[in-house]
Protein backbone atom coordinates (compact mmCIF):
# COMPACT_ATOMS: atom_id res chain seq x y z
CA UNK A 1 0.00 0.00 0.00
CA UNK A 2 1.11 3.55 -0.65
CA UNK A 3 2.91 4.98 2.39
CA UNK A 4 1.59 8.38 1.32
CA UNK A 5 -2.03 7.30 1.83
CA UNK A 6 -1.83 5.74 5.27
CA UNK A 7 -3.73 2.47 5.21
CA UNK A 8 -5.25 3.08 1.79
CA UNK A 9 -3.95 1.62 -1.47
CA UNK A 10 -3.54 3.70 -4.63
CA UNK A 11 -5.01 2.19 -7.81
CA UNK A 12 -4.49 3.89 -11.17
CA UNK A 13 -6.40 3.81 -14.43
CA UNK A 14 -3.63 3.44 -17.00
CA UNK A 15 -5.36 6.20 -18.97
CA UNK A 16 -5.72 8.65 -16.08
CA UNK A 17 -3.22 11.05 -17.77
CA UNK A 18 -0.92 11.21 -14.72
CA UNK A 19 -0.10 7.50 -14.56
CA UNK A 20 3.64 7.94 -15.16
CA UNK A 21 3.84 10.59 -12.44
CA UNK A 22 2.27 8.43 -9.73
CA UNK A 23 3.34 4.97 -10.86
CA UNK A 24 6.13 4.67 -8.23
CA UNK A 25 3.51 4.96 -5.47
CA UNK A 26 0.72 2.85 -6.93
CA UNK A 27 -0.46 -0.48 -5.53
CA UNK A 28 -2.17 -1.61 -8.71
CA UNK A 29 -3.67 -0.49 -12.02
CA UNK A 30 -6.41 -1.34 -14.50
CA UNK A 31 -7.48 -0.58 -18.04
CA UNK A 32 -11.09 -1.83 -17.80
CA UNK A 33 -12.77 -0.88 -14.54
CA UNK A 34 -15.73 -3.19 -15.17
CA UNK A 35 -13.40 -6.22 -15.11
CA UNK A 36 -11.22 -5.01 -12.26
CA UNK A 37 -11.44 -6.68 -8.85
CA UNK A 38 -12.39 -3.83 -6.53
CA UNK A 39 -10.08 -3.23 -3.57
CA UNK A 40 -12.21 -1.86 -0.71
CA UNK A 41 -10.84 1.26 0.93
CA UNK A 42 -8.50 2.10 -1.95
CA UNK A 43 -8.10 5.50 -3.60
CA UNK A 44 -8.81 5.16 -7.32
CA UNK A 45 -7.66 7.56 -10.02
CA UNK A 46 -10.06 7.11 -12.91
CA UNK A 47 -9.77 8.67 -16.35
CA UNK A 48 -12.55 10.17 -18.44
CA UNK A 49 -13.32 7.12 -20.61
CA UNK A 50 -13.61 4.63 -17.74
CA UNK A 51 -15.63 7.11 -15.73
CA UNK A 52 -18.12 7.48 -18.55
CA UNK A 53 -18.36 3.75 -19.26
CA UNK A 54 -18.81 2.82 -15.58
CA UNK A 55 -20.51 5.83 -14.02
CA UNK A 56 -23.35 3.88 -12.39
CA UNK A 57 -20.98 1.32 -10.83
CA UNK A 58 -18.59 4.03 -9.64
CA UNK A 59 -21.45 5.98 -8.08
CA UNK A 60 -22.60 2.90 -6.15
CA UNK A 61 -19.08 2.26 -4.88
CA UNK A 62 -18.71 5.87 -3.73
CA UNK A 63 -22.12 6.06 -2.09
CA UNK A 64 -21.48 2.79 -0.23
CA UNK A 65 -18.12 4.23 0.91
CA UNK A 66 -16.37 1.24 -0.65
CA UNK A 67 -13.68 3.27 -2.45
CA UNK A 68 -12.45 6.85 -2.78
CA UNK A 69 -12.42 8.22 -6.34
CA UNK A 70 -10.47 10.96 -8.07
CA UNK A 71 -11.59 11.74 -11.63
CA UNK A 72 -8.41 12.62 -13.51
CA UNK A 73 -8.71 14.58 -16.77
CA UNK A 74 -6.09 17.37 -16.86
CA UNK A 75 -6.31 17.53 -20.66
CA UNK A 76 -9.55 19.47 -20.15
CA UNK A 77 -10.03 22.92 -18.67
CA UNK A 78 -12.37 23.59 -15.80
CA UNK A 79 -15.27 24.66 -18.03
CA UNK A 80 -15.30 21.40 -20.00
CA UNK A 81 -14.54 19.23 -16.99
CA UNK A 82 -17.39 20.76 -15.05
CA UNK A 83 -19.75 20.20 -18.00
CA UNK A 84 -18.68 16.56 -18.25
CA UNK A 85 -19.22 16.03 -14.53
CA UNK A 86 -22.72 17.50 -14.68
CA UNK A 87 -24.05 16.12 -17.97
CA UNK A 88 -21.84 13.25 -19.17
CA UNK A 89 -20.51 11.45 -16.11
CA UNK A 90 -23.51 12.53 -13.97
CA UNK A 91 -21.31 12.96 -10.92
CA UNK A 92 -21.51 16.71 -10.29
CA UNK A 93 -23.32 16.22 -6.98
CA UNK A 94 -20.64 13.83 -5.73
CA UNK A 95 -17.92 16.36 -6.54
CA UNK A 96 -19.75 19.27 -4.92
CA UNK A 97 -20.27 17.11 -1.82
CA UNK A 98 -16.53 16.38 -1.84
CA UNK A 99 -17.19 12.65 -2.17
CA UNK A 100 -15.27 12.66 -5.44
CA UNK A 101 -12.23 14.78 -6.24
CA UNK A 102 -10.94 16.09 -9.57
CA UNK A 103 -7.65 16.60 -11.37
CA UNK A 104 -8.12 19.12 -14.18
CA UNK A 105 -6.29 21.52 -16.42
CA UNK A 106 -7.80 24.70 -14.96
CA UNK A 107 -8.68 26.12 -11.57
CA UNK A 108 -12.26 25.86 -10.31
CA UNK A 109 -14.60 27.40 -7.76
CA UNK A 110 -13.91 26.26 -4.20
CA UNK A 111 -17.17 24.31 -4.41
CA UNK A 112 -15.46 22.01 -6.90
CA UNK A 113 -12.41 20.31 -5.28
CA UNK A 114 -9.90 20.22 -8.13
CA UNK A 115 -6.13 19.80 -8.30
CA UNK A 116 -4.93 21.89 -11.23
CA UNK A 117 -2.18 20.40 -13.36
CA UNK A 118 -0.73 22.10 -16.47
CA UNK A 119 -0.44 18.89 -18.47
CA UNK A 120 0.25 20.63 -21.78
CA UNK A 121 3.26 22.57 -20.48
CA UNK A 122 5.67 19.62 -20.27
CA UNK A 123 4.22 17.79 -23.28
CA UNK A 124 5.19 20.33 -25.91
CA UNK A 125 8.90 19.49 -25.44
CA UNK A 126 8.35 15.74 -25.12
CA UNK A 127 8.53 15.42 -28.92
CA UNK A 128 11.95 15.24 -30.55
CA UNK A 129 10.61 17.15 -33.57
CA UNK A 130 9.66 20.05 -31.32
CA UNK A 131 13.02 20.18 -29.60
CA UNK A 132 14.69 20.28 -33.01
CA UNK A 133 12.32 23.06 -34.08
CA UNK A 134 13.08 25.06 -30.92
CA UNK A 135 16.76 24.75 -31.76
CA UNK A 136 16.10 26.77 -34.92
CA UNK A 137 14.38 29.64 -33.10
CA UNK A 138 17.36 31.97 -33.54
CA UNK A 139 16.42 32.24 -37.21
CA UNK A 140 13.32 34.17 -36.15
CA UNK A 141 15.61 37.03 -35.17
CA UNK A 142 18.01 36.68 -38.10
CA UNK A 143 15.35 37.54 -40.70
CA UNK A 144 14.26 41.16 -40.41
CA UNK A 145 11.95 41.41 -43.44
CA UNK A 146 9.29 38.76 -43.13
CA UNK A 147 6.52 37.87 -45.62
CA UNK A 148 3.78 37.87 -42.96
CA UNK A 149 3.05 40.01 -39.94
CA UNK A 150 1.77 37.35 -37.54
CA UNK A 151 0.84 33.70 -37.11
CA UNK A 152 -2.84 33.05 -36.35
CA UNK A 153 -3.70 29.36 -35.93
CA UNK A 154 -7.33 28.32 -35.35
CA UNK A 155 -8.72 24.81 -35.19
CA UNK A 156 -12.25 24.34 -33.91
CA UNK A 157 -14.53 27.33 -34.43
CA UNK A 158 -15.15 29.30 -31.23
CA UNK A 159 -16.71 32.70 -30.75
CA UNK A 160 -13.51 34.60 -29.97
CA UNK A 161 -11.72 33.01 -32.94
CA UNK A 162 -14.60 33.78 -35.27
CA UNK A 163 -14.70 37.39 -34.05
CA UNK A 164 -11.02 37.96 -34.74
CA UNK A 165 -11.12 36.23 -38.12
CA UNK A 166 -13.86 38.58 -39.26
CA UNK A 167 -12.48 41.65 -37.50
CA UNK A 168 -9.02 41.18 -38.99
CA UNK A 169 -10.53 40.56 -42.40
CA UNK A 170 -12.38 43.88 -42.19
CA UNK A 171 -9.24 45.86 -41.37
CA UNK A 172 -7.16 44.09 -44.01
CA UNK A 173 -4.84 42.27 -41.63
CA UNK A 174 -6.01 38.70 -42.16
CA UNK A 175 -4.41 38.53 -45.60
CA UNK A 176 -1.16 39.80 -44.09
CA UNK A 177 -1.03 36.90 -41.64
CA UNK A 178 -0.42 33.16 -41.80
CA UNK A 179 -3.78 31.89 -40.62
CA UNK A 180 -5.85 28.76 -40.35
CA UNK A 181 -9.49 27.96 -39.69
CA UNK A 182 -10.32 24.26 -39.63
CA UNK A 183 -14.07 24.41 -39.07
CA UNK A 184 -16.83 25.95 -41.19
CA UNK A 185 -19.48 26.52 -38.58
CA UNK A 186 -22.53 28.72 -39.07
CA UNK A 187 -24.68 30.12 -36.28
CA UNK A 188 -24.29 31.75 -32.91
CA UNK A 189 -21.36 30.48 -30.84
CA UNK A 190 -21.73 32.72 -27.81
CA UNK A 191 -22.41 36.24 -26.64
CA UNK A 192 -20.06 38.09 -28.99
CA UNK A 193 -21.43 40.18 -31.87
CA UNK A 194 -19.71 41.94 -34.77
CA UNK A 195 -22.00 44.14 -36.82
CA UNK A 196 -21.02 45.33 -40.29
CA UNK A 197 -23.35 46.87 -42.87
CA UNK A 198 -26.41 45.68 -40.98
CA UNK A 199 -25.21 42.07 -40.58
CA UNK A 200 -23.85 40.29 -37.55
CA UNK A 201 -20.76 38.64 -39.02
CA UNK A 202 -20.74 36.17 -36.15
CA UNK A 203 -23.68 34.44 -37.84
CA UNK A 204 -22.02 34.20 -41.25
CA UNK A 205 -19.92 31.23 -42.44
CA UNK A 206 -16.13 31.47 -42.38
CA UNK A 207 -14.25 29.47 -44.97
CA UNK A 208 -11.91 26.70 -44.01
CA UNK A 209 -8.28 27.67 -44.51
CA UNK A 210 -5.09 25.67 -44.04
CA UNK A 211 -1.47 26.75 -44.04
CA UNK A 212 0.43 26.74 -47.33
CA UNK A 213 2.08 23.33 -47.62
CA UNK A 214 5.60 24.60 -46.93
CA UNK A 215 4.46 25.91 -43.53
CA UNK A 216 2.68 22.75 -42.41
CA UNK A 217 4.37 20.06 -40.33
CA UNK A 218 6.11 17.78 -42.80
CA UNK A 219 4.14 14.66 -41.92
CA UNK A 220 0.88 16.41 -42.88
CA UNK A 221 1.94 18.34 -45.98
CA UNK A 222 0.47 15.76 -48.33
CA UNK A 223 -2.95 16.46 -46.79
CA UNK A 224 -2.91 20.13 -47.83
CA UNK A 225 -5.26 20.99 -50.72
CA UNK A 226 -7.14 17.71 -50.38
CA UNK A 227 -10.92 17.90 -50.47
CA UNK A 228 -12.55 16.88 -47.19
CA UNK A 229 -16.25 16.15 -46.79
CA UNK A 230 -16.36 17.24 -43.16
CA UNK A 231 -17.03 20.81 -42.04
CA UNK A 232 -14.41 20.23 -39.33
CA UNK A 233 -11.29 19.02 -41.09
CA UNK A 234 -8.77 18.83 -38.22
CA UNK A 235 -8.92 15.08 -37.80
CA UNK A 236 -8.65 14.44 -41.55
CA UNK A 237 -5.86 16.98 -41.93
CA UNK A 238 -3.84 15.44 -39.10
CA UNK A 239 -4.57 11.79 -39.96
CA UNK A 240 -6.64 11.28 -36.78
CA UNK A 241 -3.60 12.23 -34.68
CA UNK A 242 -2.95 15.03 -32.21
CA UNK A 243 -1.36 17.05 -34.96
CA UNK A 244 -1.60 20.40 -33.20
CA UNK A 245 1.17 19.45 -30.78
CA UNK A 246 3.90 19.39 -33.44
CA UNK A 247 5.98 22.46 -34.28
CA UNK A 248 7.14 23.39 -37.77
CA UNK A 249 9.62 26.27 -37.39
CA UNK A 250 8.94 27.93 -40.77
CA UNK A 251 5.72 29.79 -39.82
CA UNK A 252 7.39 31.21 -36.73
CA UNK A 253 10.49 32.25 -38.67
CA UNK A 254 8.37 34.06 -41.29
CA UNK A 255 6.17 36.01 -38.82
CA UNK A 256 6.88 38.61 -36.15
CA UNK A 257 4.49 37.35 -33.47
CA UNK A 258 1.78 34.80 -32.71
CA UNK A 259 -1.83 35.74 -32.08
CA UNK A 260 -2.79 32.85 -29.82
CA UNK A 261 -6.51 32.07 -29.52
CA UNK A 262 -6.69 29.82 -26.47
CA UNK A 263 -9.50 27.33 -25.90
CA UNK A 264 -11.14 29.32 -23.10
CA UNK A 265 -12.19 32.95 -23.49
CA UNK A 266 -15.38 33.78 -21.58
CA UNK A 267 -14.84 31.60 -18.49
CA UNK A 268 -13.18 33.03 -15.37
CA UNK A 269 -10.43 30.40 -15.01
CA UNK A 270 -7.32 30.05 -17.17
CA UNK A 271 -6.65 26.93 -19.19
CA UNK A 272 -3.22 26.87 -20.82
CA UNK A 273 -2.86 24.50 -23.77
CA UNK A 274 -0.25 23.69 -26.39
CA UNK A 275 -1.41 26.82 -28.20
CA UNK A 276 0.58 29.08 -25.86
CA UNK A 277 3.47 26.72 -25.11
CA UNK A 278 4.39 26.30 -28.80
CA UNK A 279 5.30 29.97 -29.43
CA UNK A 280 7.02 30.09 -26.04
CA UNK A 281 9.04 26.99 -27.00
CA UNK A 282 9.98 28.79 -30.24
CA UNK A 283 10.92 32.05 -28.46
CA UNK A 284 8.24 33.79 -30.55
CA UNK A 285 6.47 36.92 -29.22
CA UNK A 286 2.76 36.44 -28.57
CA UNK A 287 -0.55 38.06 -27.80
CA UNK A 288 -2.92 35.69 -25.98
CA UNK A 289 -6.65 35.80 -26.68
CA UNK A 290 -8.03 34.21 -23.56
CA UNK A 291 -9.98 34.74 -20.34
CA UNK A 292 -9.52 37.82 -18.18
CA UNK A 293 -6.60 37.12 -15.84
CA UNK A 294 -4.77 34.81 -18.23
CA UNK A 295 -1.69 37.06 -18.29
CA UNK A 296 -1.78 37.38 -14.50
CA UNK A 297 -1.87 33.63 -14.13
CA UNK A 298 0.91 32.86 -16.59
CA UNK A 299 3.13 35.43 -14.86
CA UNK A 300 2.40 33.65 -11.58
CA UNK A 301 4.10 30.61 -13.15
CA UNK A 302 7.23 32.70 -13.59
CA UNK A 303 6.84 33.58 -17.26
CA UNK A 304 7.26 37.12 -18.55
CA UNK A 305 4.87 38.99 -20.83
CA UNK A 306 5.34 42.05 -23.05
CA UNK A 307 3.61 44.73 -21.00
CA UNK A 308 6.48 47.18 -21.43
CA UNK A 309 6.10 46.91 -25.23
CA UNK A 310 2.42 46.10 -25.84
CA UNK A 311 -0.66 47.37 -23.99
CA UNK A 312 -1.82 44.29 -22.08
CA UNK A 313 -4.50 46.05 -20.05
CA UNK A 314 -7.15 43.99 -21.88
CA UNK A 315 -6.27 41.17 -19.46
CA UNK A 316 -8.15 43.11 -16.76
CA UNK A 317 -11.32 43.64 -18.83
CA UNK A 318 -13.99 41.29 -17.53
CA UNK A 319 -16.54 42.05 -20.26
CA UNK A 320 -15.84 39.59 -23.10
CA UNK A 321 -17.10 41.86 -25.88
CA UNK A 322 -14.94 44.76 -24.71
CA UNK A 323 -11.93 42.52 -24.13
CA UNK A 324 -12.00 40.94 -27.60
CA UNK A 325 -12.40 44.33 -29.25
CA UNK A 326 -9.50 45.75 -27.29
CA UNK A 327 -7.33 42.78 -28.33
CA UNK A 328 -8.26 43.47 -31.95
CA UNK A 329 -7.27 47.12 -31.52
CA UNK A 330 -3.95 46.20 -29.89
CA UNK A 331 -3.19 43.79 -32.73
CA UNK A 332 -3.99 46.42 -35.33
CA UNK A 333 -1.88 49.04 -33.56
CA UNK A 334 1.05 46.65 -33.33
CA UNK A 335 0.86 45.80 -37.03
CA UNK A 336 1.20 49.49 -37.86
CA UNK A 337 4.50 49.72 -35.99
CA UNK A 338 8.02 48.76 -37.01
CA UNK A 339 7.68 45.04 -36.39
CA UNK A 340 11.39 44.35 -36.85
CA UNK A 341 12.10 46.78 -34.00
CA UNK A 342 9.30 45.19 -31.97
CA UNK A 343 10.83 41.75 -32.48
CA UNK A 344 14.21 43.00 -31.32
CA UNK A 345 12.66 44.46 -28.16
CA UNK A 346 10.99 41.13 -27.39
CA UNK A 347 14.13 39.03 -27.75
CA UNK A 348 15.26 38.90 -24.12
CA UNK A 349 11.74 38.14 -22.85
CA UNK A 350 11.24 35.38 -25.40
CA UNK A 351 14.59 33.75 -24.67
CA UNK A 352 13.91 33.90 -20.94
CA UNK A 353 10.50 32.27 -21.44
CA UNK A 354 11.97 29.59 -23.68
CA UNK A 355 14.48 28.64 -20.99
CA UNK A 356 11.89 28.87 -18.21
CA UNK A 357 9.62 26.49 -20.14
CA UNK A 358 12.42 23.92 -20.34
CA UNK A 359 12.99 24.22 -16.60
CA UNK A 360 9.28 24.13 -15.74
CA UNK A 361 8.84 21.01 -17.84
CA UNK A 362 10.95 19.16 -15.29
CA UNK A 363 9.76 20.99 -12.20
CA UNK A 364 6.03 20.60 -12.78
CA UNK A 365 6.36 16.84 -13.09
CA UNK A 366 8.66 16.51 -10.10
CA UNK A 367 6.29 18.52 -7.90
CA UNK A 368 3.08 16.75 -8.92
CA UNK A 369 3.23 13.67 -6.62
CA UNK A 370 3.66 15.78 -3.47
CA UNK A 371 0.92 18.16 -4.64
CA UNK A 372 -1.37 15.18 -5.27
CA UNK A 373 -0.83 13.56 -1.87
CA UNK A 374 -1.29 16.91 -0.13
CA UNK A 375 -4.52 17.41 -2.09
CA UNK A 376 -5.73 13.98 -0.96
CA UNK A 377 -4.86 14.81 2.64
CA UNK A 378 -6.57 18.23 2.49
CA UNK A 379 -9.85 16.51 1.65
CA UNK A 380 -9.16 13.67 4.11
CA UNK A 381 -9.28 11.01 1.40
CA UNK A 382 -6.33 9.31 3.09
CA UNK A 383 -8.19 8.69 6.37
Amino acid sequence: MSIMLGNRKLILDIFCEVYDLLEPWMDGDFFDFSKHEIIPGAVYLIGRAQMNHNKELIRRLIESNTIRVVLSNPAEGSETLRYHCEYVHKCGDLVRDHRMLLIGGGDMDAEWPCLQYDSFLPKVLDYDENQLAAGKSSRIYDIKNKPYKFLFLNGRSRAHRKYLLERLRLNGLLDKSLWTNLENRVGSMGQLTLWHQGQDLMLMPTEINTLPAKYEVERYRQQINKTFDSKFIKYDLFNQEWGEIYIEPAPYIDTYFSLVTETVFDYPYSFRTEKIWKPIAMAHPWIAVANAGYYRDIKNLGFQTFGNIVDESFDRIEDSQKRIERIAEVTQDLCQQDLAAFLKECYSICKYNQQHLAEMRIQIRQEFPQRFFQFIADYRFDE
